[in-house]
């Protein structure tokens, strides 16, 4: 808003530059432009000013479409005065002199103006669709709706405003329909939600019971493994047994071979004393035969004087040796 200072006699007006001034002596206009700044006397002196840069006009509408459903229309429309001497005439923008504020609200009987034409213009284009083909198009019909009906509205024309932008956030149904509409695409979300965890468990059911029979086939495999371990040792122990035994009867048989060797180098021996023994005797049978009886009487004696040790006295009868020495002259029998 414009700054007014006050002193004796005489005032001074500073205006913002996004603002436009009309200054007026005695209902004359005799200065114009944005962002003036003059000494003027109250008595005689009137001022309007239009503001130049861009307004914002947030609106929410209520509207009905074709099958009788309410909607709710919410954006903002964004306007400029481009024009501001025939707007000043058009709609009071007199600024009070001692305070510097409007002395009417003429934004506000814009706003209202703008608001009703744009209000009309959304109606207009609601009703002819129904719910779902409003809310599948969006706001772009709406938003192009409002704008060209703005752009192409005369009254606005004549007030020197230009539509500068028109946004609409949103278009939206009552709070339970809107539910209703989308508890359809909840339902089949979560239909399919439902079928993902079910594929899931199934796939963990797959993959747990292809894990117990990988389980299942590894004890198959290792029981298998330590059957054939068991065979192969079983057949090892009783080659090892076999070869044992053979060993065991190689060596029982070389044992006895030696054994019975030895044993018949003993008989061999023995054999051969006892031939050398009996050559002797019949070598000294007849060597005795040959020798005279008084000769085998003194090798008797002599042999028994051995078998007594010392004798110190020996009495010898006829009657001790007339039977020995009758037996050694005997004849042998041949």
């Amino acid at each position: 808003m414009a700054e007014v200072r006050t002193y004796p006699f005489i005032r001074h007006f500073r205006a913002e530059p996004t603002a436009e001034v009309l200054r007026y002596k005695r209902g004359q206009l005799v200065a114009e432009g944005p962002g003036l700044a003059f000494w003027f006397a109250p008595v005689s002196a009137q001022v309007a000013e239009v503001p130049l840069d861009d307004q914002e006009l947030p609106f929410l509408f209520h509207a009905r479409s074709a099958d009788f459903q309410q909607l709710t229309v919410q954006g903002v429309i964004t306007y400029r005065f481009v024009e501001p001497r025939r707007t000043a005439e058009r709609i009071d923008f007199t600024v009070d002199l001692r305070t510097g504020r409007w002395t009417e609200a003429p934004l506000e009987q814009i706003t209202g103006q703008l608001t009703q034409l744009a209000q009309q213009f959304v109606i207009d284009e609601l009703v002819r669709m129904d719910l779902r083909t409003i809310l599948a198009d969006g706001v772009a019909p709406v938003r192009d709706r409002i704008a060209a009906g703005l752009a192409g509205d005369d009254a606005l024309a004549g007030l020197g405003i230009r539509i500068v932008a028109v946004r609409v956030a949103e278009i939206a149904p009552a709070a339970d329909v809107e539910k209703a509409l989308q508890q359809p695409t909840r339902e089949a979300i979560q239909q399919g939600a439902d079928e993902a965890v079910f594929a899931r468990r199934a796939q963990a059911v797959d993959k747990e019971r292809a894990i117990s029979e990988n389980e299942l086939a590894n004890r198959i495999e290792l029981a298998r493994r330590a059957e054939h371990l068991v065979t192969q040792e079983g057949a090892n122990e009783r080659r090892r047994a076999e070869e044992e035994a053979a060993a065991r009867a190689i060596t029982a048989e070389a044992t006895d071979r030696d054994e019975r060797m030895v044993t018949r180098r003993k008989v061999e021996a023995v054999d051969e004393m006892e031939a050398v023994r009996l050559r002797v005797e019949d070598e000294r049978a007849e060597i005795q035969a040959r020798m005279g009886a008084q000769i085998l009487t003194a090798l008797a004696l002599r042999e028994l004087a051995g078998q007594f040790g010392h004798i110190d006295h020996l009495t010898i009868t006829p009657e001790l040796v007339t039977p020995l020495l009758n037996r050694l002259g005997e004849p042998k029998e041949g």
